[in-house]
């Protein structure tokens, strides 16, 4: 019974050490392309990480020369199954390995492929994208030998490792372009409606107040990606044509553009020229041309030398006997009333700066975009609520970064 036991161990003892008994690697020197990596230091690190993988008899670069003796053609551009097979043979091996190592600009590509020498035949294959981290190419090759020897990979390093494929970002990506032509109207609110409901002689535009607004938009983007864009656009616009007025402006905004339906927001600074003058309105009606008539200081020099006539050097009265004392014609001295700014198309030309704000959706016809926006654009005391349709034709598409031929 003892001689049978000892038999069975023996056999088994027998047929665990064969089984055990590694089976023999040789490594090809890879093809290596954009990297600062040579073929021979590339075919140096599988090499490593297959000796440390511990399941193969790894050749090491001397080994190979004493058998292949310097032959160049199994040293330089040996990448396909015959070269590699051919290798195998002369080397006595089981198995040749071997691959590329490309840069693709943001990440690195590497495929490493195992050569069943005896058949002639691809054993195993692997391909990955990994981030562009050059100085990290033998951990990348970790990761694909410990994968096509189906053995664990540690997913933290992996994680490291691996090509983030994010949300393009470029200025083409996403991209849709409305610069053209605009049309709308306006209404004026605040100080601006008083002063296109004023009458001429009191330096009002005596005009509805409400215009039309015709204009040509400029835009660029500065960033893009599949559902959101950054523009930056530049307005021309001119308003009041329609009765008789030039009403200029120059708006510079920062715009967002999102998802595929196109929705938008914009804000930035509008520029345009005004008139001014120091006066008051008479909104009690005190000099008798009725209830909320603007005197200009010309106005009130006017009026005051055909009303008023001074006694001595320190007062003034009026027609009607009542006296003030304040300097002769300054209307400080017309009871509450006191000068300030106003706009006044009689006035002094200045830039004017406002506050514009957008808010809109552009819409598809084929290559037809129609943006639609309603806008508010504010200064001090007034300023104009609006919209404003455009529309342009998309001529042709870019290929990502403007590169490449138009499509």
């Amino acid at each position: 019974m003892k001689k049978v036991i000892i038999i069975t161990l023996s056999i088994f003892s027998l047929n665990t050490s064969v089984a055990q008994v590694k089976k023999s690697m040789a490594v090809a020197n890879p093809h290596v392309e954009g990297l600062d990596l040579t073929s021979e230091l590339a075919a140096k690190m599988i090499q490593l990480e297959l000796i440390k993988i511990d399941k193969f008899l790894v050749y090491d670069e001397f080994d190979m020369a004493e058998v292949l003796q310097g032959d160049a053609k199994y040293t330089e551009k040996c990448y396909g199954l015959n070269c590699l097979t051919s290798m195998g043979k002369e080397l006595n091996v089981d198995y040749v390995m071997s691959g590329s190592f490309t840069n693709l600009g943001n990440k690195i590509a590497i495929s490493l492929k195992w050569i069943d020498v005896k058949n002639g035949k691809l054993f195993k294959s692997v391909v990955r994208e990994f981030d562009n981290q050059e100085e990290e190419v033998q951990r990348m090759v970790k990761v694909l030998l410990l994968e096509l020897n189906e053995m664990e990979v540690d997913i933290h390093l992996k994680e490291q490792l691996k090509f983030q494929n994010e949300v393009i970002v470029s200025n083409d990506v996403g991209k849709v372009n409305n610069s053209g032509p605009r049309v709308g109207v306006a209404a004026m609110v605040g100080s601006f409606h008083e002063l296109a409901t004023r009458s001429e002689a009191q330096g009002g535009l005596d005009i509805f107040p409400m215009v039309s607004n015709i204009g040509y938009q400029w835009e660029g983007q500065y960033v893009g990606t599949e559902n959101f864009s950054a523009i930056i656009e530049g307005i021309v616009n001119v308003s009041g044509l329609e009765q008789g007025r030039f009403l200029p402006s120059i708006s510079i905004l920062n715009g967002f553009r999102f998802g595929k339906a196109g929705w938008e927001f914009a804000f930035g600074p509008s520029f345009t020229l005004k008139r001014e003058s120091q006066g008051f309105f008479d909104n009690e009606n005190k000099f008798g041309r009725g209830e909320g008539v603007y005197f200009s200081k010309d106005d009130w020099q006017t009026y005051a030398d055909m009303n008023y006539k001074t006694n001595d050097a320190d007062s003034v009265y009026y027609s009607n006997g009542n006296y003030t004392n304040p300097t002769a014609y300054d209307i400080t001295g017309s009871d509450n009333y006191s000068n300030s700014t106003t706009l006044d198309a009689r006035g002094d030309v200045k830039l004017s700066a406002n506050w514009l704000m957008a808010f809109g959706r552009t819409f598809k016809a084929g290559s037809l975009n129609i943006p639609i926006n309603v806008y508010y654009s504010s200064s001090k005391s007034g300023g104009n609520i609006g919209m404003s349709v455009g529309f342009n034709v998309v001529k042709s598409r870019s290929k990502i970064n403007g590169s490449g031929r138009a499509i």
